[in-house]
């Protein structure tokens, strides 16, 4: 009786890990409901912030994919790629015609979050922009 109690107590703290949202619009197992993305805004064009943001995962690891999407009122490019063995999203997209808004989410093989590599990728892409 109480093996049984423990697998099915077993079995919903795993339903209750559940999955998590990416940037791109995929699902993901992790655990939900903790902060894992940095916002940036900057007043470049987006295709200067989308290439910054490129060659910042590209300096760091590996570019695994390129992705648009296209909305009703603009398109988002993201970029997915591995930073440390972490899977990392970087959403660019206009705000208006001079501001530019990157969101920058870092997620570890267990699920887990990395949010001191965010702000490290956010600020990498920022000096980025500078040069």
């Amino acid at each position: 009786m109480r093996t049984a109690w423990m697998v099915g107590l077993l079995g919903v703290a795993l339903v209750a890990g559940g999955c998590v949202g990416t940037l791109d619009g995929r699902r993901q197992a992790g655990v939900p409901f903790v902060k894992d993305r940095v916002e940036g805004r900057y007043e470049r064009p987006v295709e200067r912030v989308y290439a910054a943001a490129r060659e910042v995962i590209r300096f760091n690891g590996t570019l695994v994919r390129e992705s648009t999407q296209h909305g009703e009122t603009s398109t988002v490019r993201i970029l997915e790629g591995k930073v440390n063995q972490r899977t990392v999203w970087v959403r660019v997209e206009p705000v208006d015609p001079k501001v530019t808004s990157v969101v920058v989410q870092v997620r570890t093989p267990a699920g887990g979050k990395d949010l001191d590599l965010a702000h490290e990728i956010e600020k990498q892409i920022a000096l980025q922009l500078t040069r």
